[in-house]
């Protein structure tokens, strides 16, 4: 299977990326680097907004407009200048960041906090504490917190029927829960942990219901996993650190994977220039459509 060097934007920490199947482009975030992307990949077109403080997440929104994460806010963006704040999320946790954030199949923007391991100075700093929530937020503006499970960094979210797939990253493990009809998370059930290949990030749905994993920290790979946590296939990539992946193109038979060089040395980004790049492959089966917040 060959991997090709879509672009190479030496990301920070490339994250949450997206297929806009309205424009025909991908969108993803480079949350040290302050930086929002959109590639088409079709003509190479490529344009870079530069934000004053940290994207975490981007999600696309049914009238065109895009939904982000902000550090502590939830943010409306029309693909230029700042994206505006429209409610802020654990006021009574300011040692806390949003991390994950993707839209579901309700329509509402499903994001995750966790302790920031960022410093002002965009250092790493250590956050070994779990301190992270799951919530949800709607298009009329609520916002709920979908359960009292703690996680240490709150990565992945994938609907499987009536379940969510979601990951803790530091735990090396993925969660299935039960979805009620208010979102409210039960039933959590443990269905792949301790695999020895870096650690779980960002995830995609394929068209035939299998799930593909970013293995970040040193795991240079994807996992295709069934919805019952059986590894089905091992892929290798030519980076450390794949942070989150998406289908797209016209037909979402390419598989487009983001990446970070955030703590690596200057003797390993001289030896691998290629990190933090966006990558492209083919792997037989075709991915979905993303959901649109409002839809």
């Amino acid at each position: 299977m060959t991997v090709r060097l879509a672009l190479d934007v030496a990301d920070s920490v490339g994250e949450s990326i997206v297929w806009d199947e309205a424009r025909q482009r991908l969108n993803w975030v480079d949350i040290i680097g302050r930086r929002l992307h959109a590639f088409d990949p079709a003509t190479g077109d490529h344009q870079v907004w530069r934000l004053a403080g940290r994207p975490t997440s981007i999600g696309l929104r049914a009238d065109g407009g895009a939904i982000v994460g902000m550090e502590r806010n939830i943010c409306l963006w029309d693909f230029e200048g700042e994206p505006t704040p429209v409610c802020e999320v654990e006021p009574d946790a300011p040692a806390n960041r949003l991390n994950e954030g993707v839209i579901g199949p309700d329509g509402c923007f499903w994001v995750g906090t966790m302790l920031n391991n960022i410093a002002d100075d965009d250092s790493p700093r250590a956050a070994a504490e779990a301190t992270g929530r799951i919530y949800r937020y709607a298009p009329d503006g609520r916002l709920n917190r979908l359960s009292d499970d703690a996680f240490a960094i709150t990565n992945t979210f994938i609907w499987s029927g009536d379940r969510l797939i979601t990951a803790d990253t530091p735990a090396n493990t993925l969660y299935s829960y039960q979805v009620g009809a208010d979102g409210a998370l039960s039933d959590r059930r443990t269905i792949l942990q301790g695999f020895r290949r870096g650690l779980p990030d960002g995830s995609t749905m394929d068209a035939e219901g299998f799930v593909w994993t970013a293995r970040v920290a040193g795991g240079s790979c994807l996992t295709r996993m069934a919805p019952d946590g059986r590894v089905d296939r091992v892929v290798e990539l030519p980076c450390s650190w794949p942070t989150s992946c998406a289908f797209g193109g016209p037909d979402f038979s390419t598989l487009y994977v983001t990446s970070a060089r955030f703590t690596m040395s200057t003797e390993h980004l001289a030896a691998n220039p290629q990190e933090g790049a966006l990558f492209a492959l083919d792997v037989g089966v075709p991915g979905l459509p993303c959901h649109r917040f409002g839809a």
